[in-house]
């Protein structure tokens, strides 16, 4: 799984604009996500979502994905899961304090970041992830966010 995990960071460029398009897809897809039901399509995300993110990234399903924001390193495989950046405890050889024979994956997530088209994402501060989301759709809960902004910006040009 590691060896996949670093390949993605390898190749963070191709896999963020790999995500923008299915980003866009569902987001078109939207009419009918609200058709059918977001609860009702959840499990068959998760279910989806949670075999191609574990296989890439080593996934952790916390429901509120960063890896846009992380050079496609899932800060959440840290073993004391910090969203904002590295612990004080990285060693001088880039390895994690906790698992030595393991890289620190914000060493590998300003890897990835310098890859990718938007480096905006890794300087912006995450809130605390809520035990509520573990598990959910991040996809799913993606295209919901990118629809109500673009509900609120048609709102704002009336």
């Amino acid at each position: 799984m590691y060896v996949v995990r670093r390949w993605s960071v390898r190749y963070s460029r191709q896999l963020e604009m790999a995500y923008q398009a299915l980003e866009a897809v569902l987001s078109r897809l939207h009419p009918l996500w609200t058709s059918v039901g977001y609860e009702r399509i959840e499990p068959y995300f998760q279910f989806v979502e949670r075999q191609f993110k574990t296989l890439l990234f080593d996934c952790q399903m916390c429901g509120d994905c960063l890896l846009g924001s992380t050079g496609m390193s899932c800060p959440m495989n840290c073993p004391k899961e910090l969203r904002n950046g590295p612990c004080g405890g990285v060693r001088q050889d880039e390895s994690c304090e906790v698992h030595p024979a393991m890289r620190c994956v914000w060493v590998d997530a300003w890897e990835g970041i310098q890859r990718m088209r938007d480096q905006s994402g890794v300087r912006q501060v995450q809130p605390p992830l809520t035990n509520r989301s573990r598990g959910r759709s991040s996809w799913l809960t993606a295209v919901k966010i990118r629809r109500s902004h673009e509900l609120q910006s048609e709102r704002l040009e009336r």
